[in-house]
């Protein structure tokens, strides 16, 4: 058991099946004649629709229907989306305009849905696409993430969607007025847009009377929710399923129009909707990430011990809320505000601002990577300004490993942490001692290379309950029901190895059952790095409920009172018989104890987890071209007792490339209309393999307290680390040519401005 149980570095199970083109993916499942949606979307960021006539598209060639605004509002559906909204500062709620699920009066954003085709063909539902007359008045756009600026919404005066704050903003301000130091950093976080490898789609169709609709998601009850108050359908009528997804990244973790549209055509003509966007399209309408600007401010007694934290953050919500949008720069990023040093003052102040751009929401890490990232810029710039050594800096203001449990500024409870240990590992495995020599070699070569330093912490997230379900089937096999779902972090790998840790069960017998609303009561999802941690405790007490619920059984067919199970096995005292589960199941069947064949379990945990780590980045700067390179990477993290080594290195080396990627070369532009610049992959800077650097990866565990398996979650723990740390070698590297702010990205074109503009300023 031991050799494909927990922590041992198992090969992923279902790479066979994509590799050799067995995935099930959206588009290799579409019923058979399905018929094709194509969405019409707007080409203006701001205007009020003065015509819009489907007429001619209604009688195209091989049109069943045309969806508008007002064709919704006939058949009775709402013609709107929910989202979560925030309480002010002042106790108000954030603001709450309706978002449409197609077009309403106004648009408000370039790639905004304004009607929908549904065709016996793509092509037929293309071409009748092409007859309908849509035109508006264009208005002034507003692209800028400030207060002020052409009015988006009439319910958000200076289109504030909300103004939110945490911690104590008269202690702070007293604090930084008896400060013997204070610093004070403005830094940019640079928009992405998520570019998954599969892009989004959906196909709906009746089934004996209900609807079922199946998406390229992170999980199904909360759209099948919302997708059943849309259309006023009861829970029970509705199925909502995801089959394989090629990726999400929190940005297919919420619902989209397109899918409450298409389920409510598929039940109009009675007959399968299929839609999948192409590339572009998903560009325009995928909700993208960051996005924000902030001011950071620190204080400092007269030994560089930091005595208050001041932030103000303004960020970008496009133009309307999306699921989560008001939560993630607000309460998501105050989780990790302080992030691993022992400072109890603090004052922060986030505003949410509406643009005429499409939504920002959860990106990998949802708002820990983004106050990481002001925090550890912050503590960089600090460092310089003080002229005391970055990490000597960090140490003197980490929180001591013996204070834990620590309650944070805001109310976090860490449960344990070993942050001293986790840095002096990535000094040691990062060389930072012969940095130096490292340099002198790059600029013999005619380069700018810089050393940058991260040490990050981030907060699991999401609902700490998690459904596991068992069952035995007829032909040998054992179903895993889990109410979490893949989008590429190999649970049908390290699900199994938990079911077969904790009862023996060969892996190879093992199915994994996901994303089915008809086959699992509930679930959370996946997001928040919550799956492994949630999943695998549940996966633990459902196993642990099987051998107990059998034990009296397997007893009574061994004619001994009672048996214990070990090595996964039951086993009567004073006797070699043995019995295995499956043999067990196997009898039970032939018995009719039907009933032991399935066992569920749900468990909660009592808290959350924090992963922490130390990143390591050194880059280097070709002057002559401002070409930027991550030539070298160190990762140390503590990510609690590892499931598996393999798919956890995987996670990080994914969030690393992910954060790399924003910090040289992905970058969202619109022009000051509102158009997206950036909506191939020929303007918008998608990382490359070839320019990716070697990561190395090393484990520092302090098990959890917060969970039976000690595990501390690592899908988003990459991309934390990544961007302070590559950002923070950028500044390095440039500084000695007189430069003393950058932002990212660090595309060639900004960095060669910036040295070229401090070498002209010398002559």
């Amino acid at each position: 058991m031991a050799k494909f149980g927990t922590s041992q570095p198992i090969k992923r199970l279902e790479d066979t099946r994509f590799l050799t083109g067995g995935g099930q993916y959206l588009d290799d499942i579409a019923p058979e004649g399905a018929l094709h949606a194509y969405v019409l979307r707007s080409s203006v960021a701001h205007g009020d629709i003065t015509e819009l006539d489907v007429s001619d598209a209604a009688e195209a060639e091989g049109v069943h229907m045309v969806l508008t605004a007002e064709t919704l509002k006939e058949a009775g559906i709402k013609n709107g989306m929910g989202a979560s909204i925030i309480q002010n500062r002042d106790g108000t709620k954030g603001a709450a305009p309706r978002r449409p699920l197609l077009a309403e009066g106004r648009v408000r954003f370039v790639g905004e849905a304004v009607a929908v085709v549904v065709a016996e063909t793509m092509a037929q539902a293309r071409d009748a696409a092409d007859l309908i007359l849509l035109d508006a008045d264009d208005l002034d756009a507003k692209v800028d993430v400030a207060e002020g600026g052409p009015e988006i919404h009439a319910e958000a005066p200076g289109n504030v969607a909300y103004d939110w704050a945490t911690g104590d903003e008269d202690a702070t301000a007293k604090a930084f007025d008896s400060a013997a130091y204070t610093t004070r950093l403005e830094i940019a976080d640079n928009r992405i847009i998520a570019n998954s490898m599969e892009p989004r789609g959906c196909f709906a169709e009746m089934q004996d009377g209900r609807l079922h609709v199946a998406f390229s998601g992170q999980g199904v009850w909360g759209f099948k929710a919302s997708v059943s108050r849309a259309l006023g359908l009861s829970p029970e009528d509705v199925r909502v399923t995801n089959p394989d997804v090629g990726g999400g990244f929190g940005m297919k973790s919420m619902d989209y129009p397109e899918y409450f549209v298409i389920a409510h055509a598929a039940r109009a003509v009675n007959k399968p909707v299929r839609w999948q966007a192409e590339r572009t399209e998903s560009m325009l309408s995928d909700n993208g990430g960051r996005d924000l600007y902030s001011t950071a401010e620190l204080a400092f007694d007269a030994n560089h011990k930091i005595t208050a934290y001041r932030v103000d953050t303004t960020c970008n919500l496009g133009a309307y809320n999306s699921g989560y949008a008001q939560f993630i720069q607000s309460e998501l990023a105050a989780k990790v505000l302080m992030g691993t040093y022992d400072v109890q003052i603090a004052w922060f102040r986030n505003r949410g601002i509406y643009t005429n751009t499409t939504q920002v929401d959860a990106y990998r890490g949802a708002g820990r990577p983004e106050a990481i990232y002001v925090l550890e810029r912050a503590i960089d710039h600090a460092a310089r300004v003080l002229g005391v050594d970055a990490l000597d800096l960090r140490r003197k203001n980490f929180i001591p490993a013996d204070q834990f449990p620590y309650t944070s500024v805001t109310g976090e409870l860490y449960d344990v942490g070993d942050f001293h240990k986790v840095l002096k590992r990535a000094e040691q495995e990062a060389d930072i001692a012969g940095f130096a020599a490292r340099k002198e070699s790059s600029k013999a070569a005619g380069k700018l290379r810089g050393l940058g330093v991260c040490y990050y912490i981030e907060s699991i997230l999401g609902d700490p309950s998690e459904t596991a379900k068992v069952s035995f089937t007829d032909e040998g096999r054992v179903q895993l029901f889990v109410g979490t779902q893949s989008n590429g972090q190999g649970h049908e790998t390290v699900y199994p190895q938990l079911l077969h840790e904790y009862s023996g069960i060969p892996l190879d017998v093992i199915d994994v059952v996901q994303g089915d609303s008809d086959l699992i009561a509930k679930g959370g999802g996946t997001g928040g790095s919550r799956s492994v941690t949630t999943q695998g405790t549940a996966i633990k007490g459902t196993a642990e409920a099987i051998v107990d619920r059998f034990k009296p059984f397997v007893a009574d067919q061994l004619g001994v009172p009672e048996v214990a199970f070990e090595d996964g096995a039951f086993r009567a005292d004073g006797s070699n018989t043995v019995m295995t589960l499956i043999e067990a199941a196997d009898l039970a069947r032939e018995a009719g104890e039907a009933d032991l064949l399935t066992t569920s379990e749900t468990t909660t945990l009592p808290g959350r987890s924090f992963p922490n780590g130390c990143h390591v980045a050194e880059l280097e700067i070709d002057p002559d071209t401002g070409v930027t390179q991550v030539v070298k990477y160190t990762v140390v993290d503590d990510l609690g007792n590892l499931m598996n080594p393999v798919l956890a290195e995987g996670q990080v080396h994914g969030g690393v490339v992910q954060g790399i990627g924003q910090a040289i070369s992905e970058h969202v532009v619109y022009d000051e209309d509102g158009q997206l610049l950036t909506a191939t992959f020929m303007d918008y800077g998608i990382p490359r393999a070839l320019e990716m650097p070697f990561i190395a990866f090393y484990s520092e565990p302090v098990p959890s307290t917060a969970n039976v398996l000690g595990m501390k979650g690592c899908g988003e723990a990459g991309t934390v680390g990544a961007l302070a740390a590559v950002a923070n070698a950028a500044l390095d590297a440039v500084w000695d040519s007189g430069v003393r702010h950058v932002d990212m990205p660090f595309t060639p074109m900004r960095v060669w401005s910036w040295l070229n503009e401090k070498q002209m300023a010398a002559e």
